[in-house]
């Protein structure tokens, strides 16, 4: 295993004292946990989005690199609460502080604590493209067959 060095900023001085830096719980993991970092309780009406700061901003070393934040599937499938934007992406050009921008699914309010898991956030190598206009791209099996076109249930296709 390879490690990369992140550079990271303590924006906040609720940080160490009641906020961890974010790490990997399992040797396993893939991404570490970023904390909500407030001074009081973040209430999220049902069906509302809330800004929730992390208290730390980072600095990644180079544009090969970029952090992107995930929801946490135990909080979306027992309290209905993801990120509203699906994936956030942390450019290598960005410093400020990391925010996330959950929203509440449910159909019940749901109360951010300090110092709640409420997001994971991992890094990806990144390869930028340059476009190679053509008139027609490579003959495939599946085409232009999309949204569905490879069925719901393979087995069901292997029967019939």
């Amino acid at each position: 295993m390879t490690y990369t060095k992140v550079k990271v900023k303590i924006v906040s001085p609720l940080f160490k004292t009641k906020i961890p830096l974010p790490f990997y719980a399992t040797e396993g993991a893939a991404a570490m946990d970023l904390h909500a970092c407030c001074e009081a309780p973040i209430i999220v009406p049902a069906g509302s989005r809330a800004s929730v700061p992390t208290g730390i901003a980072i600095e990644l070393p180079g544009p090969e690199l970029v952090a992107l934040i995930f929801p946490r599937s135990g909080l979306a499938s027992k309290h209905g609460i993801s990120l509203s934007n699906a994936v956030g992406v942390i450019d290598s050009d960005y410093r400020g502080e990391i925010k996330c921008l959950i929203k509440n699914e449910s159909d019940q309010e749901y109360i951010v604590q300090p110092g709640d898991r409420i997001a994971q956030i991992a890094f990806f190598p990144i390869r930028k493209v340059v476009w190679e206009e053509v008139t027609e791209l490579g003959v495939t099996e599946r085409g232009e067959g999309g949204f569905g076109s490879t069925g719901l249930n393979q087995l069901e296709e292997d029967s019939s």
